[in-house]
């Protein structure tokens, strides 16, 4: 993963807008994922096989018990400017209507119901601290982590009831249990289709 800071010094541009340009001019390579996280905009390479196969099991569940007007995103820009973040989740549940009525390259990440983050080995921290920390901070209401490389064993962590920056974990369990999405969801998610590294 790479960083670029920003000078915000100079200029008659919010802070934001000069990030949010950053962001959407930056010439990544193809398949890289470019974000914004506590004002740093990094670039990380894409994912690996197993993180894929994670994210798409979960997508497929998903799908599954969905309203007809809500859809799975992968690549959705997610922006939450009081913490200076343009994530990029690997899974995020909106409404048709909030990506069809929104210009430009993001949506705020209040409007998403759901947010998936399937960590890799050289960025877990900003899954498990920074991006935990901004999409509680947006309100999102629940934060699937899928933590492969968590310090015990991989793991899967609900977070909800979002407060401030802070989250309450509403349950936790290891790769190979059952995970219970509650409503709108309503979903049981088998983890022990996930792969263990």
């Amino acid at each position: 993963m790479s960083a670029l800071t920003v000078d915000h010094t100079s200029g008659s541009n919010s802070e934001w807008d000069d990030l949010v340009r950053i962001w959407e001019q930056a010439d990544a390579p193809e398949g890289w994922k470019v974000e914004i996280i506590e004002g740093i905009v990094t670039m990380s390479p894409p994912p690996d096989n197993i993180h894929n196969f994670i994210a798409v099991k979960v997508q497929r569940r998903l799908y599954s018990v969905l309203p007809e007007d809500w859809d799975v995103y992968q690549t959705l820009g997610t922006g939450i400017p009081l913490r200076k973040g343009m994530y990029i989740p690997d899974l995020a549940v909106v409404p048709d209507d909030v990506v069809l009525d929104k210009s430009g390259e993001y949506v705020q990440a209040s409007e998403a119901k759901l947010i998936v983050e399937v960590t890799s080995k050289s960025n877990a921290s900003n899954d498990r601290i920074a991006k935990a920390a901004g999409y509680a901070r947006a309100g999102v209401p629940l934060y699937l982590l899928v933590d492969r490389w968590a310090p015990a064993g991989p793991a899967i962590t609900l977070y909800g009831e979002p407060t401030g920056d802070v989250y309450r974990v509403l349950q936790a369990v290891k790769f190979g249990d059952d995970l219970v999405l509650p409503a709108p969801f309503d979903l049981i998610l088998d983890t022990g289709v996930f792969p263990v590294d």
